[in-house]
């Protein structure tokens, strides 16, 4: 099976930044896309963005010229850099991995979650 440990949140000021890292573990066999999903309190959770296993990204409108993603794949490792942060980007921030593992289909795996604050 494939293990998503997720770090790099916390509390922040209004136009601030922050780094999400995800990695994953585990009997990997292939990673294919590696996504960012984010939920805020009462709302319905929603994708951030992703990026494919050749590179390709793509964003939420919200996000575009702030966020950047990318990934190592040496490190089986997403990143999610956040920056100019507001008051409406506070949420739980979830990674999500397609990987295939030894003797394993092809599916998706979900990080714990790391929350994102910013408040001043």
């Amino acid at each position: 099976q494939v293990q998503l440990v997720e770090s790099g949140g916390g509390l922040v000021q209004p136009g601030g930044s922050l780094r999400l890292s995800c990695a994953a573990s585990g009997s990997i066999a292939r990673i294919y896309a590696m996504t960012w999903y984010r939920q805020a309190p009462g709302k319905q959770r929603e994708l951030v963005a992703a990026i494919t296993s050749g590179g390709p990204t793509n964003y939420v409108d919200s996000v575009k010229g702030r966020f950047t993603i990318s990934r190592d794949n040496a490190k089986n490792t997403v990143y999610l850099q956040m920056n100019s942060l507001q008051p409406e980007d506070t949420a739980v921030y979830y990674c999500n991995v397609e990987a295939s593992a030894f003797l394993s289909v092809r599916r998706n795996y979900w990080g714990q979650g790391t929350q994102v604050t910013v408040s001043s």
